[in-house]
């Protein structure tokens, strides 16, 4: 397990995570997530610290409301939110991850969520 860092493109919010070093990725085909690049690196909330910038975070729902979706206010890059699917974890875009200390990064699956209540029933969190 390895110090991951990221933040957003302004550099406002800044936050950190515990995982290892070769990251395996979710791509999902929601609306939010392929209209914003989003490629998501689950983690345990205990594992996620928000280092800076909460004061910029504007919040957006959509839905059902359960995901919240924090972003930066200033610049408008939502680098993590809090998934409808895994509520005791934090989903980290690994668009916005420094990236000095991954040493790799695989999509390795696919999540469906443009058909989400079919596919609910059977979602496993990566971790």
């Amino acid at each position: 397990m390895t110090t991951h860092k990221g933040g957003c493109h302004c550099g406002r919010v800044r936050f950190e995570f515990e995982g290892p070093e070769d990251l395996n990725l979710d791509q999902c085909n929601c609306s939010i997530c392929v209209m914003g690049g989003y490629l998501h690196y689950v983690v345990h909330k205990e594992r996620f610290r928000l280092i800076s910038g909460e004061e910029h975070l504007s919040r957006y729902t959509f839905g059902t409301g359960i995901a919240l979706h924090p972003f930066c206010s200033n610049c408008g890059i939502k680098s993590f939110y809090y998934p409808r699917a895994y509520p005791d974890g934090v989903s980290i875009n690994a668009n916005c991850l420094d990236g000095d200390s991954v040493r790799s990064m695989t999509v390795a699956r696919q999540f469906d969520a443009a058909n989400w209540e079919e596919r609910l029933d059977n979602y496993q969190p990566p971790e």
